[in-house]
């Protein structure tokens, strides 16, 4: 049977993320689907009693307000969406707390934006805080703080903001839970002859151009975003199932080892916690382009990053920021914190590291990026 092999850590799993979409939880109307929220909650709460940690991202919040405000449309600007998540966030705890209630389960309301995985502190505070929750039995409910949020400081998607809280809890498992069963050789709605893959090894380009455009109206994720968000929450070591959340007892079953949906299987060698924030927390703040013999030595023998290899710096950065590192033709291979400004590394890019101080009058490092701040993501 595919993915028999990992069925042992997948039924092991101890901390588990479950995401589930706004398609899963609303009706066409807007209105949230409250049969399908009493069997997610039920299930979660009787995972969590088995003595496993739940953490749950649900979205539904900007659908519950649209419903509830009499929008006959997703909102289209900012404004509207802010409003209409402002008062659907509230009807969305309101209900969970009523229902996990009936379970004696505790939950507690997590809002986080980009911001918050973007500036290291908050970083670990928000890492802090949900561990704290968790060693105390409760169940945090997670969610994009849509009311706040402007494009700059969004995820894009609850896709992303899994797999990003994944890796900042180190959780073994992440279950994505949406209206389509896994990943298929071409979209199924269209191919009768298409075919589900059960196991994906790694993600190949030709695994990315499986994925579609968006999904349902409701939705702002499609396939594209579930496949990142493999590509992320893999990255660190976490199992990803994407699944059919009106499959009944869909969770247990999938921690019961049932071949359900599409698995993920995670990288071999997976990223440390600060790397993880490197490569995929951090806002990247500008670029350097290097010559073909330092993505050699980048790539393929795991050095640091000399400012003799640097032919081109692009934005305006300060030292200690997140940089891309990109090769000669475009391509971004790797990012990683820079020890010196942009206005610095202009100055001694394609000199050698005993050139630094008589360019700039001072040397703080030999390295542009430390290869111990360096992840490649190529």
């Amino acid at each position: 049977m595919p993915g028999e092999v990992y069925q042992t850590d997948i039924r092991s799993a101890h901390r588990i993320v479950v995401k589930v979409g706004t398609s899963s939880l609303t009706y066409p109307t807007g209105k949230l689907n409250l049969s399908r929220l009493e069997e997610l909650v039920r299930e979660l709460a009787d995972i969590q009693n088995q003595g496993r940690e739940v953490i749950l991202v649900s979205s539904g919040a900007m659908g519950a307000g649209q419903g509830k405000l009499g929008f006959d449309r997703r909102p289209r600007t900012i404004p509207e969406k802010q409003a209409a998540a402002a008062v659907g966030q509230g009807i969305l705890m309101h209900i969970y707390e009523k229902l996990f209630s009936e379970y004696s389960q505790m939950v507690a309301q997590v809002l986080l934006t980009r911001f918050d995985l973007m500036d290291r502190l908050r970083y670990l505070n928000a890492r802090n805080a949900l561990n704290t929750l968790l060693q105390l039995g409760v169940i945090p409910i997670v969610n994009e703080n849509d009311t706040v949020a402007v494009e700059g400081l969004k995820f894009g998607d609850n896709d992303t903001l899994s797999a990003l809280l994944a890796g900042l809890i180190d959780a073994e498992l992440l279950i994505i839970l949406s209206d389509i069963d896994g990943v298929y050789t071409a979209d199924p709605r269209e191919d009768p002859e298409a075919e589900r893959l059960p196991v994906i090894e790694e993600i190949t380009e030709e695994i990315e151009r499986l994925a579609g455009g968006v999904g349902t109206e409701m939705a702002s994720g499609g396939m594209a975003t579930k496949i990142q968000a493999a590509r992320i929450a893999t990255s660190s070591g976490v199992y990803v199932v994407i699944a059919d959340s009106r499959e009944k007892n869909i969770v247990r079953r999938i921690l019961d080892g049932e071949p359900l949906g599409t698995l993920f299987v995670p990288r071999e060698n997976k990223l440390d916690a600060r790397k993880r924030w490197i490569a995929f927390g951090s806002t990247v703040r500008g670029s350097v382009w290097i010559d073909d013999g330092a993505v050699e030595a980048l790539l393929q023998k795991g050095k640091s990053l000399l400012p003799s290899g640097i032919i081109r710096v692009e934005g305006i950065f300060e030292a200690g920021q997140v940089i891309s590192v990109k090769s000669a033709m475009g391509l971004e291979i790797a990012r990683g914190i820079v020890n010196y400004s942009s206005g610095a590394v202009e100055r001694i890019q394609g000199h050698r590291t005993g050139e630094i101080e008589k360019v700039l009058g001072y040397k703080e490092f030999d390295e542009v990026i430390h290869r111990n701040n360096l992840i490649v993501i190529t």
